[in-house]
């Protein structure tokens, strides 16, 4: 849980360049890889991603500039990485703009259960992280190179001139 607003800009900060990060990797043909049928393709996982911060935003009382909440999925990879940096530009922008440290104590009904607001933003990184790590697999499956993002990725090593872990 957070406890600063601070320690939530520093967390936020770097997890949205990761997601930056996976979104710059992703190729317009990736965007329909699916791990099975009737699952989320790489598309949707990432307009989840996009969607989930002015959902989770909007229960805690944050008005964020766009997407709302029920935007359709952009039909092109360049719409979907303009929707994250809103997001994740608003949120951040909108919590150093109206919240304070004492703000985080604050608690909220969040679905059905009452969250305090730095556990609600910690959620709101946790669920990026998962969905991009789903996201990774996806990559993979489409040919994709992933790019690291705790650490190199296997193709990475070489960067480090260093040999890829034994699987």
């Amino acid at each position: 849980m957070f406890t600063s607003v601070k320690a939530f800009a520093d967390q936020w900060k770097e997890q949205s360049d990761a997601t930056r990060k996976i979104l710059g990797a992703l190729s317009e043909e990736s965007l329909s890889v699916t791990v099975a049928p009737e699952h989320r393709d790489l598309a949707r996982m990432a307009w989840h991603i996009v969607q989930t911060i002015p959902e989770m935003a909007e229960l805690t009382g944050l008005k964020l500039e766009w997407p709302a909440k029920d935007t359709a999925l952009p039909e092109t990879l360049n719409g979907i990485r303009e929707g994250y940096e809103a997001a994740a530009g608003s949120l951040l922008k909108q919590i150093q703009k109206n919240w304070t440290d004492d703000t985080l104590q604050v608690e909220d009904n969040m679905f059905g259960e009452t969250w305090k607001r730095g556990y609600s933003l910690m959620v709101i990184v946790q669920h990026e992280i998962h969905h991009r790590g789903q996201m990774t697999v996806l990559m993979r499956q489409a040919g994709l190179k992933v790019p690291g993002v705790f650490g190199p990725s296997k193709e990475e090593w070489a960067n480090y001139n260093a040999p890829p872990p034994e699987i």
